[in-house]
């Protein structure tokens, strides 16, 4: 049986996300070469990978970061059927009525592909009010950040999601 191969790919602004993203990779091994800014990446290279995580921080009232834009426009026709996907994000709980909102938006993009969503996490520790990127009371489409309040609870949390992947 052949490994599984891991593609993240991110948007960052700030450059909180990116900071996740080589993170992850760290922990589960990947190499530099799939680590993706989507600044300068098409979409077309999800297609390289049993494994993607894709991540964004949250902008605005809840927006996906301004990389994003272009990939997410052309997902429709992205079909990922036999691909499993993970979504991750930074967010600022103060922003409190949508805290990693974006985590969310990138999650039903992904999961109009048919692609295989994995990753669900809690928001245990991060007091916020609402989220595109609640499903439940505790519990998270994907791996939520706060590296502006809480970033000592980042490294943690990394190891414990990578877990349920």
């Amino acid at each position: 049986m052949s490994e599984k191969k891991y593609g993240i790919f991110y948007g960052s602004t700030t450059g909180s996300t990116e900071g996740v993203a080589k993170k992850l990779a760290e922990v589960l091994n990947v190499a530099a070469e799939d680590v993706h800014n989507i600044a300068e990446t098409s979409p077309v290279k999800f297609g390289e990978y049993d494994y993607i995580l894709a991540g964004t921080s949250t902008w605005g009232s809840g927006e996906v970061q301004d990389d994003w834009y272009d990939a997410l426009d052309g997902m429709e026709a992205l079909v990922l059927k036999g691909k499993k996907v993970a979504v991750f994000g930074c967010g600022d709980e103060n922003m409190s009525d949508t805290f990693c909102g974006a985590v969310g938006v990138l999650y039903k993009k992904f999961a109009q592909t048919g692609a295989e969503m994995k990753g669900q996490f809690n928001a245990e520790g991060y007091v916020f009010e609402d989220s595109e990127a609640r499903i439940s009371d505790d519990l998270m489409c994907g791996l939520v950040l706060d590296e502006v309040n809480k970033p000592e609870l980042t490294d943690g949390r990394i190891k414990e999601w990578v877990k349920t992947l």
